[in-house]
């Protein structure tokens, strides 16, 4: 197991794998949020941006004053600055991945940093 971890992420309210995966490129965190709920604060970053994937249910985002609606199988990429807070609808919980990484850092995408083994 010296190139990979594993972890199963259940129904916790927010699960951050950076520790679980022992991760040293980007924070991931799966977050739930009942119907009605929100998280508790806005939020912007100093240098990380934040890729969002809703994986089940509707909510809004809240993104500097301007209310973005979601729902399953949406993705939304906030810049650092970007001031964020996430609902979950009135009538519906909102599951989703939130990715962050440091704004620039991506030097290679996936062909140009892929070593082929066949």
């Amino acid at each position: 197991m010296a190139n990979y971890s594993k972890v199963n992420v259940t129904e916790d309210g927010r699960t951050e794998l950076h520790d679980k995966l022992s991760l040293t490129g980007a924070e991931v965190s799966v977050n739930y949020l009942l119907a009605g709920a929100s998280v508790p604060f806005t939020h912007s970053h100093k240098h990380n941006e934040e890729i969002y994937v809703v994986l089940e249910g509707k909510g809004k985002a809240i993104i500097d004053g301007e209310e973005v609606e979601l729902k399953a199988g949406d993705w939304i990429r906030i810049s650092p600055a970007g001031n964020r807070r996430f609902f979950a609808a009135e009538d519906s919980g909102i599951r989703f991945a939130c990715i962050q990484v440091r704004e620039n850092s991506l030097e290679g995408y996936t062909m140009d940093d892929a070593v082929a083994q066949d």
